[in-house]
């Protein structure tokens, strides 16, 4: 039963990076890559990490993987946001993305 479980979630896993894969290959500019790559990688890795926990049974080896799952879960946001930061600082002028002040937005819905 363990080993269905830990093949279930690496496959999974694996789905998920394809997917990401995918979407880095097909879509059309950054801010949808980056949306792609972040989101697929992450759930990606957390599965495949969950499916080595199920092998190894519990344990030390386990800690270590749950630690690996936290720091992933910090640094891929992390590098994800300041990716798409850098791209509209890169191009936030020439109209290629639209930017949204959001204090203006709320004075407008004030009125």
């Amino acid at each position: 039963m363990k080993i269905v479980l830990m093949y279930a979630l690496m496959s999974g896993g694996l789905f998920f990076f394809f997917v990401g894969t995918i979407g880095l290959l097909r879509l059309p500019d950054v801010m949808t890559r980056v949306h792609s790559a972040a989101k697929c990688d992450t759930l990606g890795a957390l599965l495949c990490t969950t499916a080595l926990i199920v092998y190894s049974g519990g344990g030390f080896i386990s800690l270590k993987l749950i630690l690996v799952i936290v720091f992933l879960w910090i640094t891929n946001p992390t590098a994800t946001h300041l990716i798409a930061k850098a791209e509209l600082s890169r191009h936030g002028n020439s109209g290629k993305y639209e930017i949204i002040d959001e204090v203006e937005v709320k004075k407008d819905e004030d009125i």
